[in-house]
Protein backbone atom coordinates (compact mmCIF):
# COMPACT_ATOMS: atom_id res chain seq x y z
CA UNK A 1 0.00 0.00 0.00
CA UNK A 2 1.38 3.61 -1.08
CA UNK A 3 0.34 6.20 1.49
CA UNK A 4 3.20 8.79 0.14
CA UNK A 5 0.34 10.02 -2.14
CA UNK A 6 -1.59 11.66 1.19
CA UNK A 7 -0.62 14.30 3.05
CA UNK A 8 0.17 13.50 6.82
CA UNK A 9 1.63 15.49 9.29
CA UNK A 10 3.80 13.45 11.05
CA UNK A 11 1.84 12.64 14.71
CA UNK A 12 2.76 9.31 14.94
CA UNK A 13 6.53 8.54 17.13
CA UNK A 14 7.20 5.25 15.94
CA UNK A 15 5.38 1.87 16.21
CA UNK A 16 3.03 1.51 19.50
CA UNK A 17 4.12 -1.46 21.76
CA UNK A 18 2.08 -5.43 21.14
CA UNK A 19 2.36 -6.47 24.12
CA UNK A 20 1.27 -10.23 25.78
CA UNK A 21 -1.48 -10.17 28.50
CA UNK A 22 -0.13 -13.51 30.41
CA UNK A 23 -2.29 -12.63 33.33
CA UNK A 24 -5.30 -12.20 31.99
CA UNK A 25 -5.30 -14.57 29.62
CA UNK A 26 -4.19 -16.98 32.71
CA UNK A 27 -7.66 -14.75 34.52
CA UNK A 28 -9.96 -16.13 31.48
CA UNK A 29 -8.38 -19.69 31.63
CA UNK A 30 -5.59 -19.81 29.89
CA UNK A 31 -6.84 -21.46 26.84
CA UNK A 32 -6.54 -18.56 24.27
CA UNK A 33 -3.05 -16.33 24.37
CA UNK A 34 -4.21 -12.23 24.75
CA UNK A 35 -2.35 -9.45 22.86
CA UNK A 36 -2.87 -5.95 23.51
CA UNK A 37 -1.37 -3.12 20.80
CA UNK A 38 -1.31 0.14 22.67
CA UNK A 39 -2.90 2.76 20.53
CA UNK A 40 -3.40 4.38 24.22
CA UNK A 41 -0.26 5.35 24.28
CA UNK A 42 -0.19 7.05 20.78
CA UNK A 43 1.07 11.05 20.97
CA UNK A 44 -1.77 14.00 21.83
CA UNK A 45 -3.14 14.75 25.04
CA UNK A 46 -3.71 11.18 27.03
CA UNK A 47 -3.38 9.24 23.73
CA UNK A 48 -5.81 7.39 21.26
CA UNK A 49 -6.66 5.91 18.21
CA UNK A 50 -8.19 9.22 16.58
CA UNK A 51 -4.31 10.47 15.93
CA UNK A 52 -3.93 8.37 13.55
CA UNK A 53 -6.78 9.40 11.45
CA UNK A 54 -6.00 13.06 12.40
CA UNK A 55 -2.30 12.51 10.92
CA UNK A 56 -4.17 12.77 7.60
CA UNK A 57 -7.30 14.81 8.27
CA UNK A 58 -5.40 17.52 9.31
CA UNK A 59 -2.97 17.38 7.32
CA UNK A 60 -5.51 17.62 4.16
CA UNK A 61 -7.16 20.51 5.53
CA UNK A 62 -3.63 22.71 5.94
CA UNK A 63 -3.56 21.95 2.60
CA UNK A 64 -7.00 23.53 2.12
CA UNK A 65 -5.82 26.70 3.71
CA UNK A 66 -7.84 26.16 6.44
CA UNK A 67 -7.46 28.00 9.61
CA UNK A 68 -9.74 26.42 11.69
CA UNK A 69 -11.37 23.07 12.43
CA UNK A 70 -14.87 22.11 13.31
CA UNK A 71 -16.08 18.29 14.68
CA UNK A 72 -17.91 17.02 16.28
CA UNK A 73 -18.88 13.64 19.34
CA UNK A 74 -20.28 12.85 22.03
CA UNK A 75 -19.93 15.08 25.14
CA UNK A 76 -17.23 12.70 26.50
CA UNK A 77 -15.58 12.32 22.83
CA UNK A 78 -12.38 11.15 22.95
CA UNK A 79 -12.10 11.83 18.99
CA UNK A 80 -12.99 15.58 20.19
CA UNK A 81 -10.24 15.88 22.66
CA UNK A 82 -7.47 14.39 20.32
CA UNK A 83 -9.03 17.32 17.77
CA UNK A 84 -8.36 19.97 20.31
CA UNK A 85 -4.97 18.43 21.18
CA UNK A 86 -3.66 18.25 17.54
CA UNK A 87 -5.70 21.99 16.46
CA UNK A 88 -3.63 23.59 19.39
CA UNK A 89 -0.17 22.23 18.16
CA UNK A 90 -0.81 23.33 14.96
CA UNK A 91 -2.15 27.01 15.79
CA UNK A 92 -5.50 26.12 14.37
CA UNK A 93 -8.69 27.27 15.94
CA UNK A 94 -11.13 24.25 17.48
CA UNK A 95 -14.87 24.79 17.01
CA UNK A 96 -16.45 21.58 18.69
CA UNK A 97 -20.55 20.68 18.20
CA UNK A 98 -21.53 18.41 21.23
CA UNK A 99 -24.40 15.23 20.90
CA UNK A 100 -25.90 15.21 24.18
CA UNK A 101 -26.74 11.43 23.15
CA UNK A 102 -28.44 10.70 26.80
CA UNK A 103 -30.87 13.59 27.25
CA UNK A 104 -29.40 15.42 30.58
CA UNK A 105 -25.73 13.98 30.88
CA UNK A 106 -24.15 17.15 29.62
CA UNK A 107 -22.60 19.07 32.38
CA UNK A 108 -20.91 22.34 31.83
CA UNK A 109 -18.36 21.89 34.87
CA UNK A 110 -17.94 17.75 33.79
CA UNK A 111 -14.80 15.74 34.40
CA UNK A 112 -13.24 13.69 31.77
CA UNK A 113 -12.76 15.07 28.30
CA UNK A 114 -15.59 17.74 29.08
CA UNK A 115 -13.01 19.18 31.04
CA UNK A 116 -9.86 18.25 28.92
CA UNK A 117 -11.84 20.61 26.05
CA UNK A 118 -11.47 23.44 28.49
CA UNK A 119 -7.47 23.52 28.92
CA UNK A 120 -7.08 22.66 25.22
CA UNK A 121 -8.35 26.11 24.44
CA UNK A 122 -11.56 24.79 22.33
CA UNK A 123 -13.00 28.02 21.10
CA UNK A 124 -16.39 26.88 21.55
CA UNK A 125 -18.61 24.27 22.89
CA UNK A 126 -22.01 23.94 21.13
CA UNK A 127 -24.65 21.15 22.71
CA UNK A 128 -27.24 19.52 20.47
CA UNK A 129 -29.88 17.25 21.51
CA UNK A 130 -29.57 13.15 20.64
CA UNK A 131 -29.95 12.11 17.26
CA UNK A 132 -29.24 15.21 15.28
CA UNK A 133 -28.01 15.54 11.97
CA UNK A 134 -24.42 15.94 13.21
CA UNK A 135 -23.22 17.20 10.01
CA UNK A 136 -25.77 19.58 9.41
CA UNK A 137 -25.03 21.26 12.50
CA UNK A 138 -21.46 21.23 11.44
CA UNK A 139 -22.18 23.28 8.00
CA UNK A 140 -24.42 25.75 10.63
CA UNK A 141 -20.99 26.43 12.60
CA UNK A 142 -18.76 26.53 9.50
CA UNK A 143 -21.23 29.22 7.57
CA UNK A 144 -21.31 31.54 10.74
CA UNK A 145 -17.00 31.31 10.93
CA UNK A 146 -16.60 32.37 6.86
CA UNK A 147 -18.95 35.01 7.86
CA UNK A 148 -16.63 36.26 10.14
CA UNK A 149 -13.96 35.64 7.76
CA UNK A 150 -12.49 32.29 8.76
CA UNK A 151 -11.46 29.29 6.86
CA UNK A 152 -13.23 26.02 8.72
CA UNK A 153 -12.62 22.37 7.89
CA UNK A 154 -14.94 20.15 9.05
CA UNK A 155 -13.80 16.52 10.11
CA UNK A 156 -16.63 14.27 10.68
CA UNK A 157 -17.04 12.46 13.82
CA UNK A 158 -14.46 10.50 14.83
CA UNK A 159 -12.20 11.57 12.00
CA UNK A 160 -14.15 8.58 10.00
CA UNK A 161 -14.14 9.08 6.51
CA UNK A 162 -12.05 7.26 3.53
CA UNK A 163 -9.30 9.90 4.51
CA UNK A 164 -9.27 9.38 8.07
CA UNK A 165 -9.52 5.82 7.66
CA UNK A 166 -6.17 5.54 5.80
CA UNK A 167 -4.70 6.08 9.21
CA UNK A 168 -5.58 2.56 10.36
CA UNK A 169 -4.85 1.20 6.99
CA UNK A 170 -1.25 1.93 7.63
CA UNK A 171 -1.85 0.91 11.32
CA UNK A 172 -2.82 -2.46 10.01
CA UNK A 173 0.77 -2.60 7.95
CA UNK A 174 2.66 -1.06 10.86
CA UNK A 175 1.02 -4.37 13.02
CA UNK A 176 2.26 -6.88 10.38
CA UNK A 177 5.56 -5.29 10.24
CA UNK A 178 5.72 -6.08 13.93
CA UNK A 179 4.44 -9.62 13.87
CA UNK A 180 6.84 -10.23 11.01
CA UNK A 181 9.86 -8.59 13.37
CA UNK A 182 8.81 -10.74 16.26
CA UNK A 183 8.25 -13.99 14.48
CA UNK A 184 4.21 -13.69 16.44
CA UNK A 185 1.79 -15.08 14.70
CA UNK A 186 -2.09 -13.45 15.54
CA UNK A 187 -5.22 -15.56 14.74
CA UNK A 188 -7.80 -13.36 15.57
CA UNK A 189 -7.68 -9.12 16.10
CA UNK A 190 -10.61 -7.80 17.57
CA UNK A 191 -11.32 -4.18 17.20
CA UNK A 192 -13.86 -0.81 18.66
CA UNK A 193 -16.22 -0.33 15.86
CA UNK A 194 -18.49 2.68 16.69
CA UNK A 195 -17.74 5.90 14.15
CA UNK A 196 -16.92 2.82 11.78
CA UNK A 197 -12.93 4.11 10.48
CA UNK A 198 -10.77 2.50 12.61
CA UNK A 199 -12.32 -0.91 12.14
CA UNK A 200 -12.66 -0.48 8.31
CA UNK A 201 -9.62 0.88 8.22
CA UNK A 202 -8.26 -1.97 9.82
CA UNK A 203 -9.86 -4.52 7.53
CA UNK A 204 -8.90 -2.44 4.42
CA UNK A 205 -5.28 -2.94 6.04
CA UNK A 206 -5.38 -6.68 6.41
CA UNK A 207 -6.63 -7.22 2.86
CA UNK A 208 -4.15 -4.67 1.32
CA UNK A 209 -1.42 -6.68 3.46
CA UNK A 210 -2.81 -9.65 2.47
CA UNK A 211 -2.55 -10.71 5.97
CA UNK A 212 -5.25 -13.29 6.00
CA UNK A 213 -6.56 -12.30 9.61
CA UNK A 214 -9.72 -12.01 10.47
CA UNK A 215 -11.13 -8.27 12.25
CA UNK A 216 -13.68 -8.90 14.58
CA UNK A 217 -15.47 -5.45 15.33
CA UNK A 218 -17.50 -5.05 18.92
CA UNK A 219 -20.05 -2.15 18.73
CA UNK A 220 -20.55 0.22 21.11
CA UNK A 221 -24.00 1.66 19.96
CA UNK A 222 -25.81 -0.28 17.06
CA UNK A 223 -26.99 -3.48 16.53
CA UNK A 224 -24.79 -5.66 13.95
CA UNK A 225 -27.28 -5.71 11.35
CA UNK A 226 -27.21 -1.61 11.45
CA UNK A 227 -22.96 -1.41 12.02
CA UNK A 228 -21.96 -3.53 9.33
CA UNK A 229 -23.48 -1.74 6.56
CA UNK A 230 -21.52 1.46 7.49
CA UNK A 231 -18.06 -0.15 8.24
CA UNK A 232 -18.55 -1.41 4.73
CA UNK A 233 -19.32 1.17 3.04
CA UNK A 234 -16.39 3.11 4.85
CA UNK A 235 -14.09 -0.22 3.70
CA UNK A 236 -15.00 0.38 0.20
CA UNK A 237 -14.66 3.84 0.10
CA UNK A 238 -11.46 3.39 1.88
CA UNK A 239 -10.24 0.54 -0.46
CA UNK A 240 -10.99 2.55 -3.97
CA UNK A 241 -8.98 5.55 -2.26
CA UNK A 242 -5.88 3.52 -1.83
CA UNK A 243 -6.17 1.69 -4.66
CA UNK A 244 -6.56 -1.61 -2.87
CA UNK A 245 -6.62 -4.10 -5.74
CA UNK A 246 -9.99 -6.41 -5.73
CA UNK A 247 -11.90 -4.27 -3.17
CA UNK A 248 -13.31 -5.49 0.30
CA UNK A 249 -15.42 -8.75 0.58
CA UNK A 250 -18.36 -7.94 2.07
CA UNK A 251 -17.43 -11.51 4.54
CA UNK A 252 -14.45 -9.37 5.90
CA UNK A 253 -16.72 -6.73 7.62
CA UNK A 254 -18.11 -8.92 10.93
CA UNK A 255 -19.33 -7.58 13.91
CA UNK A 256 -21.44 -8.02 17.52
CA UNK A 257 -23.61 -5.94 18.59
CA UNK A 258 -24.29 -7.91 21.86
CA UNK A 259 -22.03 -6.07 24.12
CA UNK A 260 -23.57 -2.84 23.72
CA UNK A 261 -25.72 -2.84 27.09
CA UNK A 262 -28.19 -0.59 27.65
CA UNK A 263 -27.26 2.13 25.02
CA UNK A 264 -23.99 4.22 24.08
CA UNK A 265 -22.18 5.67 26.92
CA UNK A 266 -24.37 3.45 28.87
CA UNK A 267 -22.94 1.73 31.93
CA UNK A 268 -22.78 -2.29 31.71
CA UNK A 269 -22.17 -4.87 34.08
CA UNK A 270 -19.79 -6.56 31.60
CA UNK A 271 -17.96 -3.33 31.24
CA UNK A 272 -17.06 -2.53 34.72
CA UNK A 273 -15.44 -6.18 34.78
CA UNK A 274 -14.02 -5.63 32.05
CA UNK A 275 -12.34 -2.15 33.11
CA UNK A 276 -11.54 -3.57 36.70
CA UNK A 277 -10.12 -6.97 35.12
CA UNK A 278 -8.05 -5.08 32.70
CA UNK A 279 -6.49 -2.55 35.74
CA UNK A 280 -6.14 -5.49 37.81
CA UNK A 281 -4.37 -7.75 36.13
CA UNK A 282 -2.67 -5.82 33.09
CA UNK A 283 -2.37 -2.55 34.81
CA UNK A 284 -4.29 -0.97 31.53
CA UNK A 285 -6.84 1.53 32.20
CA UNK A 286 -9.73 1.24 29.83
CA UNK A 287 -12.83 3.99 29.10
CA UNK A 288 -16.59 3.19 29.58
CA UNK A 289 -17.51 4.45 26.61
CA UNK A 290 -15.43 2.62 24.00
CA UNK A 291 -12.36 -0.03 25.22
CA UNK A 292 -14.64 -1.07 28.39
CA UNK A 293 -17.33 -2.62 25.91
CA UNK A 294 -14.88 -4.12 23.54
CA UNK A 295 -12.94 -5.44 26.35
CA UNK A 296 -16.25 -6.92 27.60
CA UNK A 297 -16.89 -8.08 24.57
CA UNK A 298 -13.47 -10.19 23.86
CA UNK A 299 -13.67 -11.65 27.57
CA UNK A 300 -17.26 -13.02 26.74
CA UNK A 301 -15.88 -14.80 23.52
CA UNK A 302 -12.87 -16.19 25.06
CA UNK A 303 -15.16 -17.63 27.85
CA UNK A 304 -17.84 -19.07 25.43
CA UNK A 305 -14.63 -20.68 23.06
CA UNK A 306 -15.42 -18.65 20.22
CA UNK A 307 -11.46 -18.50 19.37
CA UNK A 308 -10.07 -21.94 19.20
CA UNK A 309 -7.93 -23.09 21.61
CA UNK A 310 -4.31 -21.89 21.71
CA UNK A 311 -5.54 -19.00 19.29
CA UNK A 312 -3.14 -15.71 19.50
CA UNK A 313 -6.22 -12.59 19.83
CA UNK A 314 -4.91 -9.43 19.88
CA UNK A 315 -6.85 -6.44 21.40
CA UNK A 316 -6.46 -3.62 19.72
CA UNK A 317 -6.81 -0.82 22.79
CA UNK A 318 -8.05 2.68 21.40
CA UNK A 319 -7.57 4.21 24.63
CA UNK A 320 -9.98 6.80 25.87
CA UNK A 321 -9.21 6.28 29.65
CA UNK A 322 -9.97 10.48 30.83
CA UNK A 323 -13.52 9.71 30.21
CA UNK A 324 -13.24 7.17 33.27
CA UNK A 325 -12.97 9.89 35.70
CA UNK A 326 -17.11 11.24 34.82
CA UNK A 327 -18.02 7.58 35.43
CA UNK A 328 -16.50 7.32 39.38
CA UNK A 329 -20.15 6.45 40.37
CA UNK A 330 -19.89 3.61 38.06
CA UNK A 331 -16.64 2.32 39.71
CA UNK A 332 -17.55 2.77 43.30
Amino acid sequence: MNFTKFPRRGYLQGETPIEPMKNLSKALGGKVNLYVKRDDLLPGASGGNKTRKLDFCIADAIEKGADTIITCGAIQSNHCRLTASWAAKEGLECHLVLEERVKGSYKEDGSGNNFLFELLGVKTKRVVEGGSNMMAEMEKTAAELKAAGKKPYIVPGGASNAIGALGYAACAEEMMNQLNTMGLTIDHVVVPSGSAGTHAGMVVGMVGTNAGIPVHGIDVSKPAADQEPGVYKLAEETAELLGVKGGIERDAVKCYGEYVGPGYSLPSDAMVEAVKLFAAEEAILLDPVYTGKVAAGLIDLVRKGAFAEGSNVLFLHTGGSPALYAYLDTFR
